[in-house]
């Protein structure tokens, strides 16, 4: 993340504190690395998609200023929560776009390629999204590593730092993670 961690963590305590200049100093520092995420998530979408990383990104900023009652410990954290907002507005897309189609066109999802990489293109976000909600429901912390690691683009150490897990223990969950959900959808499919 190319933000100076100290100053994102300070500007992020600060807004927690109700400090609403600390919100307007905070943006400009951390818009570059929302985009980021932004642009990653839609490389993953259909090549019709009608969002732009910028849209996404204002779409998670207006859901952001709403966190109240958010306490802000660090820049992995709110990159989380961030990454985590974002999926809900293409989830959200998606279901109005499917509502739209009545179901049209919905491409089968294929989490892991064969070498176990996740995909470029192609996920059904409702397919994935449901699939992460029984992973969650079942585990919840490997639930929100998914989504640190998958939507969020929070690196392992990232990761173990918002769930406050080691790297080793991480890389573990992940693995189990990423096969568990690759099973649930290829069934899904196969339904």
């Amino acid at each position: 993340m190319s933000s100076p961690p100290g100053h994102v963590t300070q500007l992020l305590l600060a807004w927690g504190d109700g400090d609403r200049a600390a919100l307007e100093g905070l943006v400009p520092v951390v818009y570059g690395e929302l985009r980021r995420i932004a642009g990653r998530y839609l490389r993953r979408e259909r090549l019709d998609h009608t969002l732009q990383p910028t849209a996404l990104v204002h779409e998670a900023y207006l859901k952001l200023i709403d966190q109240q009652r958010a306490r802000w410990e660090n820049r992995a954290q709110f990159f989380g929560v961030a990454a985590q907002l974002m999926r809900r507005v293409l989830v959200d897309h998606a279901r109005e776009h499917a509502a739209a189609k009545r179901g049209g066109g919905v491409r089968p999802v294929t989490l892991l390629d064969a070498a176990g990489a996740l995909p470029a293109r192609g996920i059904d976000v409702l397919a994935l999204d449901e699939a992460l909600a029984r992973l969650t429901a079942l585990y919840p912390e490997q639930g929100r590593l998914v989504e640190l690691r998958f939507f969020g683009g929070l690196t392992i150490e990232e990761t173990g730092e918002v769930l406050g897990l080691s790297p080793a223990t991480v890389k573990r969950q992940w693995a189990t993670a990423r096969a568990w959900l690759l099973a649930n959808l290829e069934r899904e499919t196969k339904s």
